[in-house]
């Protein structure tokens, strides 16, 4: 150590014993303490605009909400069964919903006040589901926005999945119940895609199908769409190997005019095409979001969902410039997650951890990240509607009350332990509620 470098932390030491300020943060605090700090910062968080990362915003009866849907008699957790009453306090709070619980005659309440608003038609009903909860802007992640979705408040992200499956899908749909259910809708959005292009058939050749591929990310950014998302983690593992051109070629020449691809050839494929994607996005400025937490149905992979499985994506040189944003934490893997964003180009959110779990836990996890990205966590509701009565309306809801309260018992205990004072909590909560996603998507003032 040089004698400057020795001086100058002799400085820094004398400044901060003169000045008062606590040189060590303390492992421990008083719950007392914890409680009037989180008193005070909870009132500052909630005057704080939300920058929603995540959500299906959608009526339930639309089914552009998702590019794919809910499997039969998956099992749900705890916090998302009817029973839970936090469901009725956001009816409450938002529609002044006049029952404690959602038995059918009361529900119908619920639902009849919701029918009406969507036959009224145009977007102010869903903007003014916002403005209750002091959310700014939203992004909605849907085959198409909505009419009744303001683009101004909602910014559209576009699903990509269809196009790792244009060759014979009957192994594919066969695999599991819930592939079923997945594969014809991933179908469907394909064709979408080609009647959109004007594309009849699959192209003749791979140079073909790579050029229908990114003048559909292409148009789609056009449209409005402000990132693309994949859910491959419902399908298959989220590793991707980088095959060289001349094999994916030969496989779609094989099988593009018939016959079922083994899964290897059709793995080989798959991980070529996601390059092509990837790379498409990283030309256009399109930040890439990726489904990375455990996932509905009862042949949900958590070993094929660990995002550590797009390490090798995310560290790739060549996609320096892309921004990648891993939706969902994690979750479970939410510790692992947050070293990913350890790279200034990944980013993570807090959506469906935020109605899986409840603000204990959320806070611990919330915790954890403010201490080492902050600059790389966003918020994210997963906002969805799970049945006619308990709506997106009320999934907003939960998940900001929980993300707010989370927050704030983080950074109280934070500042409580001598990590920062309160100004700077109310800084990091405003990075994790709002900035760094507005920064993400160019929307910062």
């Amino acid at each position: 150590m040089t004698k400057f470098v020795r001086f100058a932390f002799a400085s820094i030491a004398v400044l901060t014993v003169a000045s008062g300020a606590r040189p060590q943060a303390k492992p421990f605090a008083s719950a007392a303490d914890v409680q009037k700090i989180y008193d005070r910062l909870l009132p500052q968080i909630d005057r704080i605009p939300i920058y929603d990362n995540h959500s299906h915003a959608t009526f339930p009866d639309d089914s552009d909400m998702d590019a794919q849907a809910a499997p039969p008699d998956e099992s749900s957790v705890l916090r998302l069964r009817d029973s839970n009453l936090e469901f009725v306090a956001g009816a409450k709070a938002l529609f002044g919903y006049p029952y404690d619980d959602f038995q059918a005659e009361h529900a119908k309440w619920l639902i009849d006040k919701k029918k009406e608003s969507e036959a009224v038609g145009g977007t102010a009903y869903w903007d003014s589901i916002l403005d209750k909860l002091n959310i700014e802007t939203c992004l909605a992640n849907r085959v198409a926005l909505a009419p009744y979705l303001d683009p101004k408040r909602f910014h559209w992200v576009f699903f990509v999945d269809s196009f790792l499956f244009p060759l014979d899908n009957r192994d594919q749909t066969g695999k599991n119940p819930d592939m079923g259910v997945y594969i014809p809708l991933q179908e469907k959005v394909l064709h979408r895609y080609m009647q959109q292009e004007n594309v009849n058939g699959l192209p003749v050749d791979l140079t073909g199908y790579e050029a229908f591929v990114r003048q559909t990310l292409a148009d789609n950014q056009k449209k409005g769409g402000v990132a693309m998302k994949f859910e491959a983690a419902y399908f298959r593992s989220l590793y991707f190997s980088d095959p060289p051109r001349e094999k994916a070629e030969a496989i779609y020449t094989k099988y593009r005019a018939g016959g079922v691809p083994s899964n290897e050839d059709y793995r080989i494929f798959q991980d070529y095409i996601f390059r092509v994607l990837i790379d498409q996005a990283g030309k256009l400025n399109l930040p890439v979001h990726f489904h990375s937490a455990v996932g509905i149905g009862d042949y949900f992979s958590l070993r094929n969902g660990n995002p550590l499985n797009l390490e090798n994506v995310l560290r790739d040189p060549r996609y320096a410039k892309t921004k990648f944003v891993l939706i969902h934490g994690g979750y479970p893997y939410t510790l692992e997650m947050i070293w990913l964003t350890a790279a200034k180009n990944v980013y993570t959110d807090s959506s469906l951890v935020g109605y899986y779990v409840y603000p204990s836990e959320l806070k611990n996890i919330l915790k954890q990240w403010i201490s080492l990205y902050p600059e790389r966590i966003m918020f994210g509701s997963d906002a969805f509607p799970f049945n006619d009565a308990v709506g997106a309306e009320e999934t907003f809801w939960l998940a900001a009350r929980s993300a707010r309260t989370a927050a704030a018992a983080a950074l109280a205990e934070l500042v409580a332990e001598g990590a920062f004072n309160e100004e700077k909590a109310v800084e990091l909560a405003r990075m994790y509620l709002h900035d760094n996603a507005a920064r993400l998507y160019g929307e910062s003032k």
